[in-house]
């Protein structure tokens, strides 16, 4: 009986968590004509109109590159199975079995979705030299690229949970059994 209750509540606050996430991908979706995660046809849209269909913190990070503050993220410990998307456009980004712990306070990944699904770019700002990385469809700032990531790849996407939507895989299952 105990096992049951345990299971009950987990699966409650499962459901809470992606709803708490679905609602916040989805308040700014309405506005976006350029929202598609289906269409892969690389959008050249000015800042301009970015700036009023997206949110101001969104705006910041993904057209500014701002980074949000590390350990804040209502990604960074999502451990949920599903897919990763370019929260500005839609575009596929990472699958949730490329996701690590990385302790670093950002979602991380080894991999993405597809090679066309992230592009490079030099990045000397902060008196640093790294690599950012854009979505392959909108150019919008998702994070860094480093190498110390897992095998097999080494690679580290040190991603920006705003800058990312997430679907979680929903799995069908038989009433009762959890």
């Amino acid at each position: 009986m105990k096992t049951t209750i345990r299971t009950t509540v987990i699966c409650i606050f499962s459901l809470f968590f992606i709803q708490t996430i679905f609602a916040q991908s989805k308040k700014f979706k309405a506005d976006n004509v350029y929202y598609s995660r289906t269409d892969t046809k690389v959008l050249n849209v000015s800042n301009e109109v970015w700036k009023k269909i997206l949110s101001k913190e969104l705006y910041q990070v993904a057209r500014e590159a701002a980074t949000e503050r590390a350990f804040t993220g209502s990604l960074y410990q999502n451990d949920i199975r599903g897919t990763y998307y370019c929260a500005v456009c839609g575009n596929g980004l990472f699958l949730s079995t490329a996701k690590f712990e990385s302790a670093c306070g950002w979602p991380s990944f080894y991999e993405p979705l597809r090679t066309k699904s992230v592009l490079y770019k030099k990045d000397s700002s902060h008196n640093m030299v790294r690599t950012e990385v854009l979505c392959g469809r909108c150019g919008s700032h998702l994070g860094h690229i480093f190498d110390d990531g897992p095998k097999p790849t080494g690679k580290r996407y040190c991603m920006n949970s705003i800058s990312l939507d997430f679907e979680p895989l929903v799995a069908a299952r038989k009433i009762g059994s959890f």
